[in-house]
């Protein structure tokens, strides 16, 4: 039995998941899963990337204890957020999330070096405050002596690759959500990171997901207990979950649904035109150097801050069932700055209501109901933005992700938007990272075919 291991990280949790074929069915087991989250260290909002590698290699030595050894690893996680390391491979500074509040103002710095339209013309990536540009910008204007000393700059997923084989390079479709990239190459584009002064020897080589970096380290062996080549995925975690949807439709509808939920579409090409702009539409990296056209909308983000606040006395299926029997109406903007990184996102949420005429939730079927029905709302008007600056219609939503265990936002999709609502998998990003390392393993042809026997 051949069996590849998906390590797929969010910004909550992660997973080890083990894939293999059996009678011709894909069969994934989830062999570990840890927490995940921010910490503050040095009044920033950091990722403990010591505690990461521990729970990965922890991880990954269940495989071997339970003599299920795989053939290759690959590791998926968010976008946007990256290490600098020094001539000793040594990481310079904190690894800052892209919540922490250092990018505030920047986009007025990235702007006085290239124009907002130009930097989306090339990039096809919109104005997010936590995209990569921004993020770097703050570090050369705050910590400059940080530039100066980096030798290399690699994603999260990329520097953990490297930690397991030695091997820095950057995969493509992490390296397009930084807003560093060019849409229409695919490389670096040359001329935004000059123009914003950031040294262009600190960015690797760009490679395809699927790409093989070689095998584990003789002192990650060591620890883990097995060899094993180390496959790259589509290393952003929306690319990867891309890859597990259901479909053999070259041009399929979707919503990947997690702390952030992502809406779009998979694309043979970018669209960076002044429509899309205006629209926010970004234009991200797949499989096979397909474009991902995308809207990134708030997500449960608002929801788990909720259940937080309520010191997780309620269940997501008890607020969900709460929130159907709620008669509340009122419907905030998903995606208004205020719910990024709110102190509370319960008096965020009652503040938006009350300024805008709304009856203001109180109880806590209330507040989901505002937060379910209004992400609903955003999802129909995105994909109404999208079919026009497509020119298709589409029939099918794919639901995948974690939120598609959300049946109660599920029915409120299909009702906001009047469109069939397929749900599943579950698990897509950690499957589409296992498909990839399949694909290079000759166990499918392509991704048609690695996504026919998911469905």
């Amino acid at each position: 039995m051949k069996y590849y291991l998906a390590i797929d990280i969010g910004a909550s949790s992660g997973r080890h998941m083990l894939g293999h074929i059996e009678n011709g069915k894909l069969v994934c087991e989830e062999i570990y899963r840890f927490p995940n989250g921010m910490i503050e260290k040095d009044g920033s909002q950091c990722w403990d990337l010591d505690l990461l590698l521990s729970e990965i290699l922890h991880g990954m030595k269940q495989c071997a204890d339970r003599g299920k050894t795989p053939v290759s690893v690959g590791i998926d996680t968010w976008g946007v957020d990256f290490v600098l390391l020094d001539s000793d491979g040594c990481i310079l500074g904190n690894t800052v999330a892209y919540r922490d509040s250092r990018t505030n103002d920047m986009d007025a710095e990235v702007y006085k070096c290239m124009p907002e339209a130009e930097l989306y013309h090339r990039s096809g990536i919109p104005r997010q405050m936590f995209n990569t540009i921004f993020q770097l910008m703050a570090v050369k204007k705050t910590d400059s002596p940080l530039l100066d000393k980096a030798e290399k700059l690699l994603f999260i997923p990329d520097y953990l690759h490297y930690v397991l084989s030695g091997v820095a390079k950057t995969e493509y479709s992490i390296a397009s959500t930084s807003g560093l990239l060019n849409a229409q190459s695919r490389e670096w584009d040359d001329e935004i990171i000059n123009a914003c002064g950031f040294p262009m020897g600190i960015f690797q080589e760009i490679i395809p997901s699927g790409t093989c970096l070689g095998e584990l380290t003789a002192e990650i062996q060591s620890k883990v207990g097995f060899n094993a080549k180390v496959v790259v995925p589509p290393a952003h975690d929306t690319a990867s979950a891309v890859m597990a949807i259901p479909s053999i439709d070259e041009d399929t509808l979707f919503i990947s649904s997690g702390t952030w939920s992502v809406m779009g579409a998979e694309r043979s090409a970018p669209n960076c035109s002044p429509e899309s702009m205006a629209k926010a539409f970004a234009n991200e990296g797949g499989y096979g150097y397909r474009t991902v056209f995308l809207r990134n909308i708030m997500g449960l983000w608002m929801i788990q801050s909720v259940k937080n606040a309520l010191d997780n006395a309620y269940s997501f299926a008890a607020l969900c069932e709460m929130a159907e029997k709620s008669s509340i109406s009122s419907i905030v903007d998903c995606n208004h700055h205020r719910f990024f990184a709110p102190e509370s996102m319960i008096n965020a949420l009652r503040n938006a209501c009350e300024e805008t005429a709304q009856p203001v939730p109180e109880t806590p079927g209330e507040l989901a109901a505002v937060i379910y029905n209004s992400l609903a709302s955003c999802y129909s008007l995105a994909i109404k933005e999208l079919e026009q600056l497509t020119g298709v219609e589409y029939p099918v939503i794919y639901v995948i992700g974690g939120g598609a265990n959300a049946g109660y936002l599920n029915a409120l999709t299909a009702r906001y938007t009047g469109k069939s609502v397929k749900v599943g998998p579950i698990e897509a990003t950690a499957i589409g990272n296992v498909l990839s390392q399949m694909i290079f393993d000759g166990v499918f042809e392509d991704v048609y075919a690695a996504r026919a026997v998911v469905g």
